[in-house]
């Protein structure tokens, strides 16, 4: 007789006796961001939808509660709020709460104070925040009335009037309130984004928040969450059934594949999609990478004419990443017939190198926790995936960002051949080319240009100074001369960017020999290229990748 479900043993998870943090998401795009800064400070977190109920949040037995933000008015018709209770909850299990943006509007409105349409336009990006107390709990010892510090701001509303028992500690320069505390209740507020980067002293009134007001303890680790990943995935997949992994030659796909490893050893078979998309010479180093580094047996798939085939007069982003999603599922299933020929047991289960942002920025689905989000865009192993897999997905990092991704391949002794590099998206150059993938020789300039592009920043020794760099091609001609002869060529752009996780971005600053160099190196060696430019925005307002 099978054991019943209260006398099964429960497995052992990475969050047991660990302090929780709890963020309820309300589609701020910078709300995952709150959940990834909490881990790094070594506290778990977990994200929930802000209108999940009063039980739900409860059995996470939080320490501390965050409200998001997010893109609604808390002054218009069903706006998203807290459950009913929620705040007598919070009063008698003495949990600290923190608004942020629209959180904070929440909390104002929730408790009797008025949010308003912001007088004028609103406030949007990186602004001064000006103290008005000396003795605030957010601000910590040592701050004073009149200091100032850069934070970054998304709002359109403002609070007007704040709930009895609320002190204002910190007003834009236009005179907006952005800082509230009620230390007595431990409810606060911030009107900006204290989790981006562009905050700059952003993680350290979140340290404030979690050690000195809740008293939380930093007991949470990337070996906690490879100890429980590998004990999901034996879970999953069981003793017998055997498993297909997708391999980019990428970081997240590297680390996905040697935890999977980890737990069901040769049950696993890698594949490598040449797709028809990769960069100069990308298969030969990769393949190399594989056998010399990675050591764990991989097959290499030719997949490019039928990608190619497919996207051929295909310029819109969403089609390029949806099309490209089904050519690799349709090439895993071919796959799997192979590893039914060789081993008599035909995989079921598909290891995706998925990460936080991924899911993030993709459309959600009906129903998903995501359903205050906004879609930024669907990645190709996200929201580009047909509905008839054929496959049940395996991802181990999905609930992790590219750095935590990058410590935990450390912790497993995957070479740094692997962990250093720029990361590379899936869909490879179709999301570097704007327009169709398959006209004016597109691709073959492409990556000889991005071939000098990087090769040029590696002998300036400023490759791991940079989160990301590629070249991306233009699709127009610009007059030029060249060799005394005027030209009709195209125009690469250059992209360089640093990051933490990838949800925020600063564009890198290259010192002008650099760029002298790489200017001429690209025009003298890609003829059919007269012109390049760089491109210098942050994300946000721009994403990374440039469609």
């Amino acid at each position: 007789m099978a054991p019943s479900p209260t006398c099964a043993k429960k497995r052992k998870t990475a969050t047991d006796g660990v302090d929780a943090c709890v963020v309820l998401d309300y589609g701020s795009q910078y709300t995952q961001l709150i959940t990834r800064r909490v881990r790094e400070l070594g506290v778990y977190s977990i994200l929930l939808p802000g209108d999940a109920d009063l039980k739900r949040i409860e059995s996470h037995a939080p320490r501390v509660i965050v409200l998001s933000g997010g893109p609604n008015s808390v002054h218009v018709d069903d706006a998203p709020s807290v459950p009913e209770g929620f705040f007598e909850y919070c009063a008698r299990e003495s949990i600290p709460v923190l608004g942020i943006c629209y959180g904070m509007q929440l909390l104002v409105q929730r408790l009797g104070g008025v949010v308003e349409a912001a007088r004028g336009k609103g406030e949007y990006g990186r602004m001064p925040v000006v103290y008005e107390s000396s003795d605030s709990v957010l601000y910590g010892q040592g701050s004073k009335a009149g200091e100032r510090e850069q934070v970054w701001m998304s709002h359109g509303d403002e609070a007007t009037k704040l709930p009895e028992g609320f002190a204002c500690v910190g007003k834009s320069e236009a005179g907006a309130v952005v800082a509230i505390e009620d230390p007595k209740r431990k409810l606060f507020g911030l009107q900006y984004h204290p989790e981006v980067t562009h905050s700059e002293k952003g993680l350290d009134t979140l340290r404030r928040f979690l050690f000195d007001v809740a008293g939380v303890s930093a007991g949470w680790s990337m070996a906690n969450v490879l100890e429980e990943q590998i004990a999901i995935v034996k879970e999953k997949v069981g003793p017998d059934a055997h498993v297909i992994c997708a391999l980019s030659g990428g970081v997240d796909s590297a680390v996905a594949a040697t935890l999977v490893h980890k737990a069901i050893g040769d049950r696993l078979h890698c594949v490598f999609v040449d797709n028809g998309l990769l960069r100069y010479k990308e298969q030969e180093r990769v393949m190399e990478m594989f056998r010399d580094n990675l050591h764990l047996p991989v097959d290499c798939v030719d997949h490019s004419e039928q990608m190619l085939t497919r996207l051929k007069g295909v310029t819109d982003p969403e089609k390029k990443r949806k099309i490209i999603g089904a050519e690799f599922i349709e090439c895993f299933k071919n796959f799997k017939g192979e590893i039914e020929k060789r081993t008599g047991v035909r995989p079921t289960f598909l290891v995706q190198g998925t990460l936080y942002p991924d899911v993030i920025e993709s459309c959600p689905p009906p129903g998903s926790d995501q359903k205050h989000s906004h879609t930024i865009k669907s990645h190709h192993n996200v929201g580009g995936l047909p509905k008839e897999l054929g496959f049940e997905l395996v991802e181990p990092l999905r609930m992790l960002f590219k750095d935590e991704v990058r410590k935990l391949g450390a912790i497993m002794d995957v070479p740094r051949a692997f962990l250093a590099r720029h990361p590379f998206p899936g869909p490879g150059l179709a999301v570097r080319i704007l327009g169709d993938v398959t006209a004016d020789n597109a691709l073959d300039i492409l990556r000889r240009a991005d071939e000098i592009y990087i090769n040029t920043i590696r002998e300036f020794g400023i490759y791991d100074d940079i989160w990301q760099a590629f070249a991306v091609f233009l699709p127009i001609r610009t007059v030029g001369v060249q060799g005394d002869q005027r030209t009709h060529s195209f125009v690469i752009g250059l992209r360089a960017v640093t990051s933490a996780d990838g949800m925020t971005a600063d564009w890198f600053p290259f010192e002008t020999d650099f760029l002298k160099e790489v200017s001429t190196r690209i025009t003298n060696q890609v003829k059919e290229v007269n012109r390049v430019v760089l491109d210098v925005s942050s994300k946000p307002p721009s994403t990374i990748e440039w469609c």
